[in-house]
């Protein structure tokens, strides 16, 4: 494989060496998490560290009248105990420059589970003591907890002065009448999405330790270390260059660590006591330590002709962002330009709402918005299949978009994927074979031997998804890569320095693998990522590959120019040159020299910034733009077992095709479509934060339900290579798109199932409940 650079030289080219772009070896971390000896966050430990600890509110929604830590702060062992008054600098926070969540509550509590006080002591017990003495006087307020109810009356029911809507996205195209004239049918439907968490076995933790001169080294499992620096310097009172944020070990994320956690309080309480603070949430708190997926309520409208062409659409889009901003407003920017999918509709009214309520906090979960409105739009898509008796994949292919198709939002849709084809493929792949009733197993319910086949059928379904890749709306997205080459032990090796989160998406080793592909060397060593580089942004947006791979990429090629100009002046060479297995190379192949002969005792080490093409907002009234940088498309089929009788589900089989432009490393891609699937899946069946009068009721994974290796289906993979011409090596981000087709897949397959019965099938909110499959079959 061969590579063609554009650098200052064009046509210099590098031959990746072992383990390069295109092939899989193994995560450095993978066998040590597999064996258990992997350090995580919560494994940090220091010599006389104290404990920290956080008390929350128990109501959704109250004043706080008093806090009294006296008698907390009379228990031995007791180092500290802190309140709103003791913030050193600014007393709130946020997500994307919106600061309106209290490091520690003042005045009102506006969510279950906010944080009221900290304390530090010797031990985690006595902390916990600690945090059960200390006693607050509420007066408890009736909470504002129905997002539609905010949509109707923003201002009489707002939950803060700034009004009960975070953000309202209108999208406009076209006249809705005309459409509505050229349709000879119409279907509706409202849809409901629940509250689904982003369940990472990693529960919140790390270590805060303070330094003599009275700057903090901070070692936290976060998805972007340099933003969590914007957040952390001013609620503590120090500049920035008075903080250094190394990455822990990070035991999940799915956008669950954009927004802090521990950060700023176990900050507070090293500055107090001087000692080093290590925190570590238990699961439960876990559930309010973090933002969840917003919860969705949706009203759709598609007309169309009876070859199937939609000619309008009217939406309605309402989430429930809870208490606080954190991500909702960009959350609507991708429900609202994404809420009819990857189809051409010529005529369409979009709003969609963000609303706060006294509801747990919403923010950045894997598919950011677009699950949502995906789920409504490919339920439609069936719904008006059915309606007019043909194929749901058909209905789909007739509205599919093409190269120079506009989205919702007009923007223009280029190097497009194959989307009429792969939906091709995908119903050409073989189904799985009708059960075995004789092992009760391979039916729903399992061993616990809830039925022998009677009342089970199968059903097909499938879903298509599209995703926005990169931040948008006219964000400026980059990243940052340090690469240094020099000699050591007789042969060159790299170091690769970025400021990326390993969140698990296999990032470390993905920059590695870019290394040694532009560099033609094997010997690369990844730096912990810290900031003392400069920002990688956020793993999250499927985009590191594409930002931080692009950083990586263009660092090591300006390295590999450097190299050339050494080249160049000590052998006396001129002309175009390549690097090739470790050696400089001329372009008709002559050899001039090895990478170390080259170099000697000379080090380069250069740092680079990687942009990628500019984006618009979108417009306020008629939400026009183009405000993506990039567009992922995945497919799935799911094929499912129901037992109509009691309501019970088993997915047999969940096969996707994907574009993902690049093949970068097979085996971690394959990862990710499987896990996204399957996230997809626990949506579809089983994974909801149940909410009452704004309290959580079940946060414990007793009564939060994740798939485990026994709910998982084989699937069969296609994975397509269809460059992005404006993306490093062609590659789109590929973590997200499996999560929003799979969910939508999985409940058509449930509708399938039930109208076999005989039932109506009429399943318009997930997770399906066992009840919504028994009302329907």
């Amino acid at each position: 494989m061969t590579i063609t650079r554009t650098t200052r030289f064009p046509t210099d080219v590098a031959v990746p060496g072992k383990g390069g772009i295109g092939e899989s070896p193994l995560r450095p971390d993978g066998t040590l998490k597999v064996k258990g000896e992997f350090a995580y966050s919560s494994d940090l430990w220091m010599d006389g560290m104290l404990w920290g600890a956080t008390l929350r509110s128990p109501h959704a929604r109250a004043k706080l009248v008093s806090v009294d830590t006296s008698k907390a702060l009379a228990m031995t062992g007791v180092h500290a105990v802190l309140t709103h008054e003791d913030v050193p600098g600014r007393k709130v926070y946020g997500l994307d420059h919106t600061w309106d969540q209290p490091v520690l509550a003042f005045d009102e509590v506006r969510h279950h589970g906010e944080a009221i006080a900290l304390v530090a002591a010797d031990h985690p017990e006595i902390a916990r003591r600690a945090v059960a003495a200390v006693e607050v006087e509420y007066e408890v307020l009736e909470p504002i907890t129905d997002p539609m109810a905010v949509v109707e009356d923003p201002v009489g029911l707002a939950v803060q002065s700034r009004g009960g809507i975070a953000r309202y996205q209108p999208v406009r195209s076209g006249d809705i009448e005309i459409g509505k004239a050229l349709a000879t049918v119409v279907v509706s439907e409202e849809f409901e999405v629940g509250m689904q968490d982003q369940a990472f076995l990693g529960p919140e933790s790390g270590m805060v330790i303070p330094n003599e001169d009275g700057s903090l080294d901070f070692y936290v499992a976060t998805q972007w270390l340099h933003w969590d620096l914007t957040q952390i310097g001013p609620c503590l009172g120090l500049d920035e260059d008075r903080i250094r944020m190394t990455m822990s070990g990070v035991g999940g994320a799915f956008g669950g660590r954009e927004d802090l956690s521990m950060q700023i309080h176990a900050g507070m309480l090293a500055m107090r006591t001087g000692k080093p603070i290590k925190m570590m949430y238990n699961r439960e708190e876990s559930f309010f330590g973090h933002v969840h997926r917003h919860p969705a309520k949706m009203r759709y409208e598609f007309g169309a002709t009876a070859t199937g062409k939609i000619t309008y659409a009217k939406v309605l889009i309402v989430l429930d962002g809870g208490a606080y901003t954190s991500a909702t407003q960009n959350v609507i920017g991708n429900a609202a330009s994404l809420a009819l999918g990857p189809y051409e509709v010529p005529h369409l009214e979009i709003d969609a709402y963000g609303v706060y309520t006294n509801n747990p906090v919403c923010g950045a979960m894997r598919g950011f918005g677009v699950v949502q409105a995906c789920f409504a739009h490919e339920s439609m898509m069936d719904k008006l299949a059915e309606a007019l008796d043909m194929d749901p994949v058909t209905v789909r292919q007739v509205n599919a978009v093409s190269q120079g198709s506009t989205l919702a939002t007009g923007q223009v849709v280029h190097a497009p994927t194959p989307l009429k084809e792969m939906l091709d493929s995908l119903r050409d792949m073989e189904l799985p074979e009708s059960v075995d009733t004789s092992d009760i197993r391979n039916l729903p319910g399992g061993a616990s031997q809830t039925t022998h086949g009677e009342g089970v059928y199968r059903g097909v379904g499938y879903g298509v998804g599209i995703k926005n890749i990169c931040f948008s709306e006219g964000f400026d997205d980059y990243s940052t890569a340090r690469v240094r080459l020099e000699v050591i032990g007789g042969e060159p090796v790299a170091l690769v320095h970025t400021a990326g989160a390993e969140v698990g998406q296999g990032l470390i080793t993905l920059e590695a693998q870019i290394a040694r592909t532009e560099l033609a060397i094997e010997r690369v060593v990844s730096h912990p990522s810290d900031n003392n580089v400069g920002s990688s942004g956020s793993s999250s947006a499927s985009r590191q590959s594409y930002m931080t791979g692009g950083a990586v990429m263009t660092a090591c090629r300006a390295v590999a120019d450097e190299l050339f100009v050494l080249a160049r002046k000590k052998f006396d060479v001129h002309g175009f040159m390549r690097l090739e297995c470790g050696k400089v190379v001329k372009n008709n192949g002559e050899v001039v020299a090895t990478i170390e002969d080259v170099l000697g005792d000379d080090v380069i080490d250069l740092t680079r910034e990687y942009h990628h093409q500019p984006t618009t907002g979108m417009d306020k009234v008629t939400g026009q733009g183009s405000s993506h940088t990039q567009l992922a498309v995945c497919v799935h089929r799911a094929v499912v077992d129901v037992d109509t009788e009691l309501g019970l589900v088993k997915v047999v089989a969940l096969d996707a095709v994907q574009d993902v432009g690049k093949i970068m490393n097979r085996l971690s891609l394959e990862g990710q479509i499987h896990g996204g699937s399957i996230q997809g899946l626990g949506l579809a069946v089983m994974e909801e934060i149940q909410v009452t009068n704004g309290k959580v009721r079940n946060p414990s994974f007793t009564d939060y339900l994740i798939p485990t290796i026994l709910d998982t289906p084989p699937q069969k993979l296609e994975i397509l290579e269809n460059p992005d011409p404006h993306a490093p090596y062609g590659l789109r981000g590929a973590g997200e798109p499996p999560t929003l087709s799979s969910t939508p897949a999985i409940a058509a397959a449930i509708r399938d199932a039930c109208r076999k019965r005989g039932g109506t099938g009429n399943i318009n909110r997930v997770p399906v409940r066992p009840e919504d499959i028994i009302r329907n079959s």
